[in-house]
C-alpha cells in the first residue's frame, strides 16, 4: 500500500475490504512520506521493518527485485501522486488497484490506460457502490431490456461535511481537498462528482454524448468547487442530470440513482443498500433484496443468506475480489472470467476524467453544451 497511514480513514477502509474474502496480504508499504511516521505506521500494522518505505519510487524498485514481492499495489493517496505512484509500479511489473479519481487529467489518464495495456496490467479503480448486489442486478436488468429504452438519468451525491468553514485552528479547509495542487482542478466534482458518474454510466450502460455544467463555491474563502450540477444529453436521446455536493446541509452520504424507461423505472439508494426498487408502468412499486433476486451478477456479489444486511465495506470487498480474480487470470495468461469483467478498471477513470474535464469547459463557457471527449462506456 501507498499512502494510508495513521489517522488516514480510506487507507484503513481498502485494508478491510482487501481482507474480507481472503485473497489478500498486506506484507510492504510506503505508509507515509516522512521516514518516522512510515516506520510508526507500519509497525502497528506488523510490517516487517525492511518493508517499510518512506519513498513510493524505492518501494517499487526493492519490491519487484524481492523473490517474494508484492503482486499489487494499493494506491490510497492524495490525487496528484496517483498518476505518478501508478507509473512507478506499472514500470516495475505490478498491478495496481487505485482510489479514485484515477489522476487529475485527462492527458495523465490516458498515459495510465495506454502504459497498464502496454504492460498488460490490471489496473483497478475503486468506484466502491459498482461493488454493490442489487447495482449489478440492476445493470443486468438493464441489459435485458427490463426497463425498456433508457429515457432519463437521474444521479445524485449529496454530503455536508463541508457545508461549513473549518474552524480556525482545526483541519485545514477541506484538508488537501481544497488545494488545486493537490486535489486537481476540481473540488467536489473530482471526489464524489466523478462517483456519481460513474455509477450513472455502470448501470445504465450508456454514456453522455454533452453536458451542461455549472459550478459553486458556497463557503468563502474556499479554493475549489464545493457543488456541481450538469445536464446530460445521451446518444439515443435519453437526458441526464447530475449533482455533486459537499454543501447540502443535513446529507450524510446520499448517492442516489434513479433510471427511467419506456416501460419501468429503477430506483436505488446507497444509505439502503440492500433494496432496489422496481416499478413497471402502470404497475406496482416492488422492492427487491439480495439473496432473493436471481442474477448470476448480483449473485457473484452476494456473500451471505437472504436478510443478511451487506453494505459499504462488501461493495467494497468485491472490487478487491474482482481485482484477484483478474490478477491470476493474466497471472495464468488467460482472459478475465465473466463474473470479474464489471470490475472498474483504468478506461473508467479515463471516462469520469473526460467527463471532469467536459465539465470544467462548460463551466468556463458559461455553462454551454459543450462535447464530452473521448468517453466511452464501461
Amino acid at each position: 500500500m501507498v499512502g494510508g497511514g495513521q489517522g488516514a480513514f480510506i487507507g484503513a477502509v481498502h485494508r478491510i475490504a482487501a481482507r474480507i474474502d481472503d485473497q489478500y496480504e498486506l506484507v510492504a508499504g510506503a505508509l507515509s512520506s516522512n521516514p518516522e511516521r512510515a516506520q510508526s505506521s507500519g509497525a502497528a500494522l506488523h510490517l516487517a521493518p525492511e518493508r517499510s518505505y518512506s519513498d513510493y519510487r524505492e518501494m517499487a524498485r526493492a519490491e519487484s527485485q524481492r523473490p517474494d514481492g508484492i503482486e499489487a499495489v494499493a494506491i490510497v493517496t492524495p490525487n496528484y501522486l496517483h498518476a505518478p505512484v501508478a507509473t512507478a509500479f506499472m514500470e516495475a511489473g505490478i498491478h495496481v488497484i487505485c482510489d479514485k479519481p484515477l489522476a487529475i487529467s485527462l492527458a495523465e489518464g490516458r498515459q495510465l490506460a495506454a502504459l497498464a495495456k502496454q504492460k498488460n496490467l490490471l489496473f483497478a479503480l475503486t468506484h466502491t457502490y459498482s461493488g454493490y448486489p442489487l447495482l449489478r442486478h440492476a445493470r443486468a436488468m438493464v441489459e435485458a431490456g427490463e426497463i425498456g429504452e433508457l429515457r432519463l438519468v437521474q444521479v445524485e451525491y449529496s454530503q455536508d461535511w463541508l457545508a461549513e468553514a473549518i474552524a480556525a485552528g482545526g483541519m485545514s479547509e477541506g484538508n488537501w481537498h481544497n488545494d488545486p495542487q493537490k486535489a486537481g482542478p476540481g473540488g467536489v466534482l473530482l471526489d464524489v462528482g466523478v462517483h456519481a458518474y460513474h455509477l450513472a454510466q455502470f448501470v445504465s450502460g450508456q454514456t453522455p454524448q454533452q453536458l451542461l455544467a455549472e459550478l459553486s463555491t458556497f463557503v468563502p474563502n474556499r479554493t475549489l468547487d464545493d457543488h456541481v450540477q450538469v445536464m446530460l444529453r445521451y446518444a439515443n436521446g435519453a437526458k441526464g442530470t447530475l449533482w455533486a455536493s459537499q454543501v447540502a446541509t443535513g446529507c450524510e452520504n446520499t448517492v442516489r440513482l434513479r433510471l427511467f424507461g419506456s416501460k419501468a423505472q429503477l430506483d436505488f439508494d446507497q444509505e439502503q443498500p440492500n433494496e432496489l426498487w422496481f416499478t413497471p408502468q402502470g404497475g406496482n412499486r416492488q422492492r427487491l433484496r439480495p439473496g432473493r433476486v436471481d442474477s448470476r451478477a448480483a449473485a457473484h456479489a452476494t456473500r451471505v443468506p437472504a436478510g443478511h444486511p451487506e453494505g459499504y465495506l462488501e461493495a467494497f470487498a468485491q472490487l478487491y475480489l474482482d481485482a484477484a480474480i483478474a490478477i491470476r487470470a493474466l497471472q495464468a495468461g488467460q482472459p478475465v472470467p465473466p463474473e470479474a469483467s464489471w470490475l472498474p478498471t483504468v478506461e473508467a477513470g479515463v471516462d469520469g476524467l473526460a467527463f471532469a474535464e467536459a465539465v470544467l469547459r462548460s463551466h468556463a463557457s458559461g455553462a454551454q453544451w459543450t462535447t464530452v471527449e473521448g468517453a466511452q462506456a464501461g
